[in-house]
């Protein structure tokens, strides 16, 4: 079981990074991106599983928390989705369309929280779907 969770712990943490990507593509977060992403985890995230961290929170906070940690250290938007494709094929058994939908939804919603969606913007949510969809061979 804790190497269950350390691995759901993990998936909430690379679409933390997923998320830092989508809002800093533009290389500018704004607050309405990080108010989204908050939002959306309180709405949606935290009843899709009774996961929780080593200090007994819902692991799905885990998303917030890593954003936050990006934020203060600006690391390369690419990067972090580099990262989080790199967890989606290691995991790729995770994913189902449930998971792979709301992880969607979580995107269009942090890209579309300030003016809507830009090109860049556009481009990284173009690719997730495409990622999204792709099945890892076995």
């Amino acid at each position: 079981m804790q190497a269950r969770s350390e691995t759901h712990k993990r998936l909430y943490q690379s679409i933390g990074k997923l998320c830092y990507a989508i809002a800093a593509i533009d290389r500018s977060v704004k607050e309405q991106e990080i108010d989204a992403l908050k939002q959306i985890v309180r709405k949606e995230w935290l009843s899709v599983d009774d996961f929780e961290d080593e200090f007994g929170t819902d692991a799905a906070y885990q998303m917030e928390v890593v954003f936050d940690w990006l934020l203060e250290h600006s690391p390369s938007a690419t990067n972090c989705f580099k990262d989080f494709e790199d967890f989606k094929m290691e995991h790729q058994q995770l994913f189902k369309p449930k998971l792979s939908q709301l992880i969607m939804k979580t995107a269009e919603s942090i890209a579309a929280a300030f003016a809507n969606k830009n090109k860049s913007e556009l481009v990284l949510l173009s690719e997730l779907q495409l990622l999204l969809d792709k099945k890892h061979p076995n």
